[in-house]
């Protein structure tokens, strides 16, 4: 059941969003919510996810936290077989490249985001996985 509303949640707030051209549902409480745009591992489609992002030192920051769960979420394998992904932000579409954070840039960035939002860190105590970075960087910037 929870997971049949978070995915009835989703494209509600995807279709507000992109009708809306960003005027409405990309405020979650402090959070602030973008369209991320994947192409599927086995499928080949595009692939949309209104999801939580931090814009820090002149890049996009997603945090692949998947509530907590012991698995990724699918978005997560679409990027590991195809880094270029387009982002829906405030009306405009972006097209990036992304990559995981590792090394020194995970904890500098992991301890900024979880000052910024404190229940990651919950969510880290949940699973036994190291929870991913996702970082976006426009292409021709």
């Amino acid at each position: 059941m929870k997971n049949t509303f978070i995915k009835w949640f989703m494209a509600i707030n995807a279709f507000l969003i992109r009708i809306s051209r960003g005027r409405i549902g990309t405020q979650l409480g402090k959070q602030q919510i973008l369209i991320l745009n994947t192409v599927g591992r086995k499928s080949g489609e595009t692939r949309s996810i209104p999801i939580a992002y931090f814009f820090h030192e002149h890049r996009y920051l997603i945090v692949e936290s998947n509530w907590g769960q012991d698995h990724h979420a699918g978005w997560y394998f679409n990027l590991q077989s195809q880094p270029h992904a387009t982002l829906e932000v405030k009306g405009r579409t972006i097209s990036t490249n992304a990559r995981f954070a590792e090394g020194e840039e995970y904890s500098r960035l992991w301890e900024y985001l979880t000052k910024k939002h404190p229940p990651y860190l919950e969510y880290q105590k949940m699973t036994k996985r190291k929870i991913p970075i996702a970082i976006f960087e426009e292409i021709g910037s």
